[in-house]
């Protein structure tokens, strides 16, 4: 029906039309693809972030890498000014990359974890991040060796 209405003698428009018709709805569902998940973005995002009662961001990433390595992680790159580490780990096949903003008088810190190049939604890997990520802050804020 949309084919015999685009392919209508002398009517340029409607060819015009059809083709942007056909993009326009491949595009949509490459979109829902590419941006769709099993849960929503605000819940996975709540997952992934974790809010910490200081303001000393250089202490958090510090904490960061440390967390990472005791986990298993390979630190693959760190980014002070960017306020970002990425670490591999070999073991089970995994990414983590971790982005720190500061918030008033607040870090937040928020993870994102890969593993065989699919983005982990599982919250347990998250909330065992930042319960390490949090004992690592104690340890170091009463420096604990």
């Amino acid at each position: 029906m949309i084919c015999d209405f685009i392919l209508e003698e002398g009517n340029e428009k409607n060819l015009i039309y059809g083709a942007l018709l056909l993009a326009l709805a491949g595009c949509s569902s490459v979109q829902k693809d590419v941006l769709g998940t099993d849960q929503s973005q605000v819940q996975l995002r709540s997952y992934q972030s974790h809010s910490f009662g200081t303001t000393d961001r250089e202490r958090v990433l510090r904490a960061i890498i440390s967390t990472m390595q005791d986990l298993g992680f390979i630190i693959d790159k760190a980014d002070e000014k960017l306020g970002t580490v990425s670490g591999t780990s070999f073991a089970y096949a995994s990414k983590l990359t971790v982005s720190v903003r500061s918030i008033g008088s607040q870090i937040l810190v928020r993870a994102n974890a890969q593993a065989d190049l699919k983005q982990i939604t599982d919250p347990e890997p998250y909330q065992n991040f930042f319960k390490a990520l949090g004992q690592s802050l104690f340890l170091d804020a009463n420096e604990v060796q």
